[in-house]
């Protein structure tokens, strides 16, 4: 089942941006990696899926740029798809989002995006923070199969 996030309107024509995201932890998974962008809002590492790429292939990208990391992934928890207006761009996006867990990470240089933060939290106020409810979902779904 594909979880729905905010609101499709009917008379509006939306741009998709298909994206990956993931949740890394640490400290005994306690606490999990956010991204901050330069607006302040937070969402999980990850991005959008450019041409020809795989969900693998961008989420090793992505993980590279944002935080200077290489991973294994995990599991699938699935498809989130979140419809939204951003003010910044003036569109409205329609955006699927793949969300996958980390089995293991390493820091292997610096993040070659520097628009953005990392920022460790929490897992419970990691979740208060992320702007986007297919990102809630993804860490309460990690939450759920950690036993968390």
């Amino acid at each position: 089942m594909i979880q729905s996030f905010g609101e499709k309107k009917e008379d509006i024509t939306y741009t998709q941006r298909n994206g990956v995201h993931v949740v890394i932890s640490r400290k005994e998974e306690s606490e999990i990696v956010l991204v901050q962008a330069p607006n302040g809002a937070y969402f999980l590492p990850g991005g959008e899926i450019e041409a020809n790429e795989t969900h693998e292939d961008a989420i090793h990208r992505e993980l590279l740029e944002e935080l200077g990391f290489t991973a294994v992934i995990g599991e699938y928890f699935g498809q989130a798809d979140e419809y939204f207006y951003s003010r910044n761009r003036d569109t409205y996006f329609y955006n699927p989002a793949y969300i996958y867990d980390v089995i293991s990470w390493e820091s292997v240089g610096e993040r070659t995006e520097k628009k953005s933060i990392p920022v460790w939290f929490p897992v419970d106020v990691a979740i208060e923070k992320l702007k986007r409810g297919s990102h809630k979902w993804g860490v309460l779904e990690w939450k759920k199969r950690h036993g968390k």
